[in-house]
């Protein structure tokens, strides 16, 4: 796929901000699923960034991800930047994976290591995120960064804090 195939990224929920209220009443893992039907829209960094919830399951989530010229740091590599963004999406939803109606979360910090360059014609990769323990109110997950032929080109590890929903407040 070159740079150019902007079609391995589709939004089929389109893309926009999650109602609040229906994380008083789903689980994580109810919205995230309904997200990859299409019931939900993506955020809009997803579309920024050329990236999408690929897989969703208890305790996994996979994005994919669409490294494009716009990515590009002024060296000609994708920016770390972009791979960081993505590796917290996929680390931060696999602790969502998790959440019972009325949680919410936030990432409380990450490490990214970058093992390999990325370039913006390499084609769709894939960032794994696993849950790694889930307490009362702190989680942490692993993530893998690959190319389409399974090649590792990033890992990283979070911390999320998890707390009331009524604690979280949008726009005010």
């Amino acid at each position: 796929m070159s740079c150019d195939d902007a079609s391995a990224i589709h939004f089929p929920g389109g893309v926009g901000l999650l109602p609040l209220a229906d994380f008083a009443t789903r689980s994580g893992l109810d919205i995230l699923q309904a997200m990859l039907r299409g019931d939900y829209p993506a955020p809009p960094i997803a579309k920024t960034l050329s990236f999408i919830l690929h897989e969703v399951e208890q305790d996994r989530v996979v994005f994919k991800g669409a490294p494009r010229p716009e990515h590009l740091n002024p060296f000609g590599g994708i920016h770390g930047g972009w791979i960081a963004t993505l590796m917290d999406s996929a680390l931060a939803c696999s602790i969502m994976t998790t959440l019972k109606p009325g949680e919410a979360y936030t990432t409380a910090e990450f490490k990214v290591n970058l093992v390999r360059p990325l370039s913006a014609d390499m084609g769709t990769v894939f960032c794994e995120g696993r849950l790694i323990h889930r307490g009362r109110t702190l989680a942490t997950a692993e993530a893998f960064l690959k190319d389409a032929n399974g090649k590792l080109l990033a890992h990283g590890t979070e911390t999320c804090a998890i707390f009331p929903l009524e604690s979280f407040v949008r726009g005010k």
